[in-house]
């Protein structure tokens, strides 16, 4: 069965086999954490948190243009449910400290699949994933093509291909490609220092529907 799944840092949502997921220790959101996570603002907020790393009730809704109170509740909504955590060596009494734990996660649970509620949680949590996601890379194409500098536009990469494969020879191909983030993401989780800057890193691979008439 496809996933989505995601990680922290260089945050990639990518589908992989469940083998290739559990061989990660990903984490399956149980339909509880779904339901917790199926709010677009919660998204935002675990989106944030995912790709720039620690935030504050404050930062995040100077970021996100709600108030301190609306971003507190959602997150203690998300900390009910393990999709957060508070950061035990930053802040004080007065700030607390927000991250998302290390890790891949996957946000299609077979049981959860199983019930309408599952399934409609479900699928609120993927597409406001995505959506946040095209947004970032319609706004590179519009205005990060020309505004980022030749070093990034070199290291930028914007590509898209089309092969017909077997299911045997895509999920080989989508292990592959996971294997790779999955090692970058693992060398690179702690980096810092003049020039680096978050990086999303996104493959989709995914089967088309036949056209009419063609087998």
């Amino acid at each position: 069965m496809a996933i989505v799944r995601s990680m922290t840092d260089n945050d990639p949502a990518q589908p992989a086999s469940s083998d290739s997921a559990s061989e990660r220790a990903d984490r399956v959101l149980d339909a509880g954490a779904l339901r917790a996570l199926a709010h677009p603002l919660r998204v935002k907020i675990y989106d944030i948190l995912s790709q720039y790393g620690p935030q504050t009730a404050s930062s995040l809704a100077e970021r996100l243009g709600e108030s301190s109170g609306s971003t507190s509740y959602h997150l203690r909504a998300l900390a009910k449910h393990d999709l957060i955590q508070e950061c035990v060596d930053k802040g004080s009494g007065r700030e607390r400290w927000w991250e998302r734990p290390a890790g891949g996660v996957s946000f299609a649970n077979p049981e959860a699949l199983k019930t309408p509620s599952g399934r409609a949680a479900s699928q609120i949590v993927m597409r406001e994933f995505f959506q946040l996601r095209h947004e970032q890379l319609l706004q590179f194409v519009d205005r990060g093509v020309l505004d980022e500098n030749d070093v990034w536009r070199k290291g930028s990469m914007i590509s898209t291909a089309t092969a017909r494969l077997t299911p045997e020879q895509s999920e080989e191909l989508a292990a592959k490609i996971m294997a790779l983030i999955d090692d970058v993401v693992d060398n690179y989780r702690n980096q810092t220092g003049e020039n680096v800057r978050p990086v999303t890193i996104r493959a989709d691979l995914f089967p088309l529907p036949e056209l009419g008439g063609q087998s």
